[in-house]
């Protein structure tokens, strides 16, 4: 990153607190933002580093001061809106007061600084956005076909539920060279939600301090490169469901230290679950780290509940600071007791791993280590429980730090050093002069639940109250307000919670009449991240686990 972008956000970002002060904004609890890290050529620059740069960015604001200044405090509006059209922005500081609240805000964009739908093209530069409402996303890219394209640009939320690239829906997000910081409860600082979508993030540093707020919350293929992510209360990352997060060269530090609801009694750096609140379709979650680093600072490094999940690591360097298992793969308070363990498949290439697994009795594990990858920890050190199959190839080592118990095994003369300890395989002990052949445990990936909410099996969940009422149609493409439509309800196609058509043929025949009562059947099981309405437990809603 070149001298002239790093001054430049730096001076970015100080407008924005300038801003943010002289309009009287502040963190949940009473103080204003402090300055957030910035991306250097050689890492993370703290506050302290940053104050070295005063007089340059000085200098630099008196460009910035210049910016037209764009406002919204109407609870509900957009401050700029890109609506089917190509529309590009630079130069500009944008400032969001007002509110709003659950599924119009976080799943279509209602009361977000900047909004993109209808599959329009918008195009930002180096501008600087601020908001402090709740539920007041600062840019949102809403709908198939949508596209944002940002740089050079700051990010700063203080309200709950305020993520910081927020994208649902199938809209595309393309970020490179920003500041993100966000300090209230549930927003993670790259953020995503039903129907999620595709983004792409390079270079520049995401911050997040509140509760229930991780760097990154996917429901979405969210593909980082190149930046700093960092997470002081939540998560590190959060993959729900059937979605994704690659990061690549990526320094990620998560200090997972307050929970956000009481499904589960672990904290972890990242968490791959499925909640079953339709958000997100159930199958096959994947998390790919190549190169980079990831510091966990409380609990679990790894922590896989209610979904089938993929691992795959490549020479990262990974520092468990936090006391935790490395893995955990275990029932928590998502999904159907008896039946919401973890199912993974864990891929190291060439990666050292240190600390324990734990497979409870109703999850799973497929360990394969290859391309001299080392591994230093136990398995199921308290005895057998979940079916584990470890695979060394390569050159690829296992050092025993207790007693362990797995299932099958494939492994060369040599791969395993007991360290003193002692390894059961099916109930029978390790045998050092012998070589193993076994078998991986098959792993079923579940599909039922589509992005639009409807299951493919089984009861529908029971939604979240009433659904909207009918009438005029807003620009988001959800009913407005004014008299309920009328007519017989729609033949064919499926017709999910939010009252929107599902996937399938196209619904035929005259809109529904009135508001309906809400679908039956089992009740969602809540999620632990960015809110929506009233959380799990009591405590404010979705964006990470905890």
């Amino acid at each position: 990153m070149s001298r002239e972008r790093i001054r430049k956000n730096a001076a970015l970002l100080a407008t924005v607190i300038l801003f943010a002060s002289t309009a009287g904004t502040a963190c949940a609890d009473g103080r204003l933002p402090s300055t957030a890290a910035i991306r250097t050529d050689t890492g993370l620059k703290t506050d302290a580093a940053a104050e070295s740069t005063e007089d340059s960015v000085t200098e630099d604001l008196k460009d910035s001061d210049a910016y037209e200044v764009m406002e919204s405090s109407a609870d509900g509006e957009h401050v700029i809106t890109a609506d089917g059209d190509a529309v590009s922005y630079s130069e500009v500081k944008i400032q969001k007061t007002g509110d709003s609240e659950g599924d119009e805000a976080d799943f279509y964009g209602e009361n977000s600084a900047v909004f993109a739908t209808n599959g329009a093209t918008l195009d930002l530069s180096n501008i600087s956005v601020n908001t402090s409402g709740t539920h007041a996303n600062a840019v949102f890219s809403y709908g198939e076909g949508t596209t944002v394209n940002i740089s050079d640009s700051v990010i700063l939320t203080d309200g709950n539920c305020s993520g910081g690239i927020m994208t649902t829906g199938g809209g595309t997000m393309n970020a490179d060279n920003l500041t993100v910081h966000t300090t209230g409860n549930s927003s993670a600082a790259i953020r995503s939600d039903r129907g999620g979508g595709t983004v792409n993030v390079t270079g520049g540093s995401y911050s997040a301090d509140g509760s229930g707020s991780p760097a990154v919350y996917s429901t979405a293929d969210i593909t980082v490169n190149d930046a700093v992510l960092n997470s002081t209360a939540s998560e590190g990352v959060v993959v729900e469901g059937k979605n994704s997060v690659t990061l690549n060269n990526v320094k990620l530090t998560a200090d997972n230290n307050k929970h956000n609801s009481d499904k589960s009694d672990n904290f972890k750096a990242v968490m791959i679950y499925q909640s079953m609140s339709g958000d997100a379709d159930q199958g096959k979650a994947e998390f790919t780290m190549n190169g980079g680093s990831l510091t966990n600072m409380s609990g679990d490094v790894f922590f896989v509940n209610n979904t089938v999940a993929d691992i795959s690591l490549k020479n990262a360097d990974i520092s468990n600071r936090g006391g935790g298992a490395f893995l955990r793969a275990a029932a928590a308070g998502w999904g159907n007791e008896g039946s919401n363990g973890g199912k993974v498949n864990l891929y190291a290439d060439g990666q050292k791993i240190n600390g324990d697994i734990i497979v409870d009795d109703i999850s799973i594990l497929n360990m394969y280590l290859s391309d001299g990858s080392e591994f230093v920890g136990a398995v199921n050190a308290g005895g057998k429980a979940g079916d584990v199959y470890v695979e060394l190839k390569d050159g690829s080592k296992w050092t025993l730090t207790a007693d362990s118990y797995i299932s099958s095994l494939t492994a060369d003369l040599g791969a395993i050093d007991l360290n003193g300890h002692k390894l059961y395989i099916d109930g029978d002990e390790y045998n050092e002069d012998s070589e193993y052949s076994g078998e991986a445990i098959e792993i079923k990936s579940e599909s039922g639940v589509s992005r639009n909410g409807m299951p493919g099996q089984g009861n529908p969940p029971e939604g979240k109250g009433n659904p909207p009422e009918g009438g005029s149609i807003s620009r988001n493409g959800m009913p407005g307000q004014g008299n309920p439509p009328q007519g017989n309800p729609p033949e064919g196609g499926s017709i999910s919670r939010n009252g929107l058509p599902g996937k399938g043929n196209p619904p035929q025949g005259n809109p529904p009449e009135g508001k309906g009562n809400p679908p039956q059947g089992n009740p969602p099981q809540g999620k632990p991240g960015e809110g929506k309405g009233n959380p799990p437990g009591g405590e404010s809603g979705k964006g990470a686990s905890s």
